[in-house]
């Protein structure tokens, strides 16, 4: 449409994909918690005096709605991009054929996007279904159980036999659903745009809605993005969690030093060596997983494109998008299980730096190698034959010619996996040890001993760390977008 400020929009609205999932349910609990579970009560309670009840305040409702905030942004980015494809005069043609808004809708635009639907429908489904933290944060203080949640239990029971069950039933539950997609878009009827003439994309005029659509898109980004951020921060200088008076606001949580009548003696933010020691794991987990999937993604990108058309093409590139299937929680579980003990040559990496990075690496691959790909097929193939026949070798090659023509593709390869891998704690949560210890498992330790000011405060730098790799990436490296589109 014409709504205005669309760049600025389009900008902001894929946030919620760089914040961790669980941040909007840590606002949630800052709101809506009751004292069920012990605790201070949220600020509904303390500032209206209305007693949540326990349907809101933890279980299956304020799940769908934390998990629903924050997924958008994927089929926002996929629809958005389906859309941006579609030729008005397909719709145009429409209205002179007498169909009315809503018609055009449903005959023309939607059977155009609903590939992009159905892709965003099992993206979401498969990344809820293995998704750890929300669930956790607003589910097992009332035994809500999921099951990534059932997954923790288990391996925290000893009874690793059944986290490897539900781990696999995880596993099965997300390639159903794929091939549930891929059936019903592949077997119904075919919707394509064919045409001779050059591609017109025109906006769609609100008339005299664009002032109230406006409105409600920024009161929603409001809501989803800005009032978490800020509810966090505050809460991180309240002294008591439920006085929201100025005399309770204190740098304690940030500066100050250890005092055994504050959260159990626990050293303000800045002064904690625990957290530091997070937040230095964190980046190196994160810039070597970005730097190791962008050349690996461009690696199988150009094997990919160069010998297309062959058995080795198709099953490299079916190998590198298998571990999209695998929730994060399931594949944590399969990893444990698999490096727990020495196998062969393989020592036991349980408890090291390494099996995180791997399990970050393997798990990222898809969306890297599908960077890589792009990127290739953007090169014409005759550059490199034109090299080729000077004698030049491969590997000058790809410095001289590859890598410069799709450094964009590569560096959005790049921030992708860092920020994943920051924000990532479904897939970490059942490798990490203390010596290991990531900045989201330190979150998830602190919210779980009800230490909501500190586990609050690591979460908004995380979300620092994150929104500033983005920027830097998009300022000093060309890409265009979080994905490197426009």
């Amino acid at each position: 449409t014409d709504i205005p400020f669309k760049k600025f929009l389009n900008n902001i609205i894929v946030i919620p994909y760089m914040m961790p999932s669980w941040v909007m349910a840590l606002a949630w609990l800052l709101i809506f918690r009751n004292t069920r579970t012990g605790g201070a009560p949220g600020m509904l309670t303390v500032l209206f005096g209305v007693a949540t009840p326990d349907w809101l305040s933890y279980g299956l409702f304020p799940i769908i709605i934390c998990l629903g905030l924050h997924y958008y942004a994927y089929s926002f980015l996929l629809v958005s991009g389906a859309l941006a494809t579609i030729n008005s005069e397909l719709e145009e043609a429409g209205a002179l054929g007498g169909l009315n808004r809503l018609k055009i809708l449903k005959k023309i635009t939607f059977p155009l996007v609903l590939p992009a639907l159905g892709s965003s429908f099992v993206l979401t489904f498969s990344r809820s279904m293995g998704t750890f933290g929300t669930p956790a944060l607003l589910g097992l203080p009332v035994r809500f159980f999921t099951i990534p949640t059932q997954i923790y239990a288990s391996i925290n029971a000893r009874n690793k036999g059944d986290s490897f069950v539900l781990a696999l039933v995880l596993v099965v539950l997300a390639a159903f659903a794929i091939y549930i997609n891929s059936r019903i878009i592949g077997k119904r009827k075919s919707f394509v745009t064919m045409g001779g003439k050059g591609f017109r994309s025109k906006p769609n005029k609100l008339g005299s809605f664009k002032a109230p659509v406006t409105i409600l898109v920024l009161i929603f980004l409001l809501i989803v993005i800005v009032l978490p951020v800020v509810l966090l921060a505050w809460n991180t200088f309240m002294l008591l969690p439920d006085d929201y008076s100025w005399s309770n606001l204190t740098l304690h949580f940030w500066t100050g030093k250890s005092n055994f009548s504050i959260a159990s003696g626990q050293e303000g933010i800045f002064r904690n060596s625990s957290i530091g020691g997070g937040i230095i794991n964190s980046l190196k987990l994160g810039v070597s997983a970005a730097i190791i999937n962008a050349f690996l993604g461009l690696l199988i990108g150009y094997a990919v494109v160069r010998s297309r058309g062959t058995k080795i093409s198709g099953i490299l590139e079916a190998v590198s998008f298998a571990p999209y299937v695998f929730p994060s929680i399931a594949m944590g579980a399969i990893y444990l299980g698999m490096f727990a003990h020495p196998f062969g040559p393989i020592p036991a990496l349980y408890g090291t730096f390494y099996l995180i990075l791997l399990i970050v690496i393997v798990k990222n691959m898809p969306f890297s190698s599908r960077t890589g790909i792009s990127a290739i097929l953007q090169i014409d193939k005759s550059l490199e034959e034109v090299a080729q026949t000077e004698g030049i070798p491969w590997f000058t090659r790809l410095r001289k010619i590859i890598f410069p023509l799709s450094k964009s593709g590569f560096f959005s390869g790049m921030i992708l996996t860092f920020i994943t891998s920051m924000r990532e704690l479904s897939l970490i949560i059942l490798l990490v040890t203390p010596s290991t210890r990531l900045l989201t498992s330190i979150i998830f330790a602190y919210t779980d001993q009800d230490m909501v000011q500190h586990a609050n405060g690591v979460t908004l730098i995380l979300m620092l760390i994150i929104v500033s790799a983005n920027f830097t990436a998009r300022r000093f490296f060309g890409t265009k977008g979080l994905f490197g589109i426009k």
